[in-house]
């Protein structure tokens, strides 16, 4: 398991971090000044009005630590327990008022449906709950990019999940941020390192379980989508637990060399095993 360093920065009264005691103010919100974080700030301000009149107290919790878990060879993941107060208004509020969709994906010779269900928001769109702008404002600033959006995800059940992987469809891996607030019920979710993508024991690989509860915050950076892949395992149809929902940011820099995978067209090639 990664190493956690202490917090040089956390007070003695923070409420104790998602990864236990680690490093903190990684990304600092003077690391993102300048005319276009100002505009974009300002963007999502505006969107506020059209956030479908909803009145709220949810906001981010600033006092709370934010703890890294070095992965090793650039690869982090940031976390804080309780980041966004009054999580379950938000968690109530998007569940009943979002536009859910299945979506579907290729897989080998044939579509499935994906076992979960989603949503998006874009700039210019009415906002699902003003709590997520301010969300937005926070990670822009203290991670120094700018989100055209999110994604939201709801796991309705324990049939709901998504297996290890990486989040390829961004291409550029090696500098990347991902944010994943998460509303509802509390559930696993695991990481592992790519060389562990073959095992087939118990966790299938998994060294690290954080498990974020009802308002808290992951973000995973650098190079982990590179070298790592992460889970939402499917609990079966026995298991009692309630939805989860999974709001997304995502940013990639564009450094390095792109992934690309097979195309569709690609030709199969079979051999004898040797």
């Amino acid at each position: 398991m990664g190493a956690c360093r202490p917090a040089s920065s956390q007070t003695p009264d923070a409420p104790s971090g998602l990864l236990g005691t680690a490093e903190a103010d990684h990304g600092s919100p003077a690391a993102a000044s300048g005319y276009s974080r100002f505009v974009a700030d300002a963007m999502i301000s505006a969107h506020l009005i059209h956030a479908g009149g909803v009145s709220s107290a949810a906001h981010v919790d600033r006092d709370v630590a934010i703890d890294r878990i070095e992965l090793g060879d650039g690869a982090w993941v940031d976390g804080a327990r309780a980041w966004l107060a009054g999580a379950d208004e938000v968690f109530e509020h998007l569940l009943g008022e979002v536009a859910w969709q299945t979506s579907q994906l290729f897989r080998y010779d044939h579509v499935v449906e994906e076992r979960r269900v989603g949503s998006w928001w874009r700039r210019g769109n009415p906002l699902p709950h003003p709590a997520l702008a301010e969300a937005t404002r926070a990670l822009q600033h203290r991670y120094a990019v700018e989100f055209d959006g999110f994604a939201m995800l709801e796991y309705r059940d324990g049939t709901d999940g998504q297996a290890f992987h990486r989040d390829t469809d961004m291409r550029w891996l090696d500098d990347t941020i991902i944010a994943i607030l998460s509303l509802g019920a509390k559930r696993p979710w695991r990481l592992r390192p790519r060389s562990a993508r073959h095992t087939l024991e118990p966790g299938k690989g998994a060294t690290h379980d954080l498990q974020p509860a009802s308002g808290d915050l992951l973000v995973m950076g650098g190079r982990c989508q590179a070298d790592w892949e992460h889970s939402v395992p499917y609990l079966g149809a026995a298991s009692t637990i309630g939805p989860r929902i999974s709001i997304q940011w995502r940013f990639a820099r564009r450094t390095g060399r792109p992934f690309q995978g097979a195309s569709y067209r690609a030709p199969l090639r079979y051999g004898r095993g040797r």
